[in-house]
C-alpha cells in the first residue's frame, strides 16, 4: 500500500495532481488556488488521522475512513 517515503498522500483536481507531504505539508504539483487552499486545510484538521492510515498500510493493514475533502 504505502509506495515510498516520506509518508505522503496523492490529491487529484480534473487533470490536476499534487502529492502532500503529512508532516510538512510541502505540495508538489499543481492546484488550482481555491482547491490547494482548501486541499491544505483538510490536510491541516486530518494531519493525525493521516499519519495513522500511513502506519497502518506500512504494516498491511485495513486503512481507518477519513472524511472526504468537500
Amino acid at each position: 500500500m504505502c509506495d515510498h517515503r516520506p509518508p505522503h498522500f496523492h490529491a487529484e483536481y480534473g487533470e490536476f495532481k499534487v502529492t502532500v507531504e503529512i508532516a510538512t505539508g510541502v505540495v508538489e504539483g499543481r492546484f488550482p488556488k481555491r482547491a490547494l487552499r482548501a486541499l491544505i486545510e483538510w490536510h491541516e484538521i486530518y494531519r493525525d488521522r493521516l499519519v495513522e492510515n500511513w502506519e497502518l498500510a506500512e504494516k498491511h493493514q485495513p486503512l481507518k475512513k477519513i472524511p472526504p475533502l468537500e
